[in-house]
């Protein structure tokens, strides 16, 4: 029941697992590098699928793209090596990049940003919703990291993580319009556990936090307390996602593949794991280029 390593490619810092449901493969970011990959389930191979500008964050669309979020607010589907753009650049997001995004159960995007210490840090992220026609609206404003993201299973609500303030948020939610409110802190990270990062729900309701610099994988029930915890051999823990035929298998992303005498053994690497809990599948996208 330990978590097993199914892909190393000691990643700087492997972000944004997502299970590809109609080609039954994973998919994932090495952001810092500009690299992606993918692991195919059922030859247990995987590959390197992309080199270019690095990809904060992605969906997959209903017609098997991938949606991908970039710097400087840019905007890509990619299909098998072919891009095409969105939005080339946001004018106010020059010196940050996308870091989280989820598609909703109507096929908009939640697209969050974080700032970049080296080019401007006073300037923090913002949390973003991308509409299906394309029109893009700033929801949030000021935020260290912006982070993961979940909808409860009911679809009236929806979690926000904001990690350098050690907060995941509860939103009200409206599927119809796309519009969050009443906004309130439902989970507080304590200071020696680390940075909450990725975020899933499974079937259950009960929310997973990845935790960078923390070594572990969280499980919370829906009233925000803490029922299990995952311990792997890296430091920085960043995202996690539920798939393979029945949802049930966990994968799990890590970072510090180019330090691992400091961040652990399988910094870097891709986990997969089986506790018989069943996750959903995330929704698509349905962005109209």
């Amino acid at each position: 029941m330990e978590p097993k390593i199914i892909a190393d490619f000691q990643c700087h810092n492997a972000e944004g697992p997502l299970w590809h449901p109609m080609e039954q493969r994973l998919y994932w970011t090495d952001i810092p590098t500009g690299h992606m990959f993918r692991y195919d389930r059922a030859t247990e191979k995987s590959e390197q699928i992309y080199a270019g500008e690095p990809v904060g964050g992605y969906t997959i669309q209903e017609n098997g793209s991938l949606l991908l979020f970039k710097s400087r607010g840019c905007i890509e589907a990619w299909q098998e090596g072919k891009i095409t753009t969105l939005i080339q650049e946001i004018d106010d997001e020059q010196k940050t990049r996308f870091n989280d995004v989820i598609a909703d159960p109507a096929g908009r995007v939640f697209c969050g940003t974080m700032p970049s210490p080296e080019q401007n840090p006073e300037r923090l992220g913002r949390l973003y919703r991308l509409d299906t026609d394309g029109t893009l609206t700033k929801i949030l404003d000021d935020i260290d990291v912006s982070n993961g993201m979940g909808f409860t299973p009911d679809h009236k609500q929806m979690y926000y993580t904001e990690s350098g303030k050690r907060k995941i948020y509860l939103f009200d939610y409206d599927q119809a319009s796309g519009t969050l409110s009443n906004q309130r802190v439902h989970i507080t990270i304590p200071d020696s556990e680390g940075f909450p990062d990725g975020l899933s729900v499974d079937a259950e309701g009960y929310i997973w936090s990845a935790r960078w610099d923390g070594g572990h994988l969280f499980r919370y029930n829906p009233d925000g307390e803490e029922v299990l915890r995952i311990p792997l051999p890296a430091k920085d823990v960043t995202c996690l996602t539920f798939g393979g035929s029945d949802y049930s298998d966990i994968y799990i992303t890590t970072a510090g593949g180019d330090n691992r005498s400091v961040k652990g053994e399988g910094a870097g690497a891709v986990f997969q794991v089986n506790l018989g809990i069943r996750g959903v599948p995330e929704f698509l996208s349905k962005i109209v280029f």
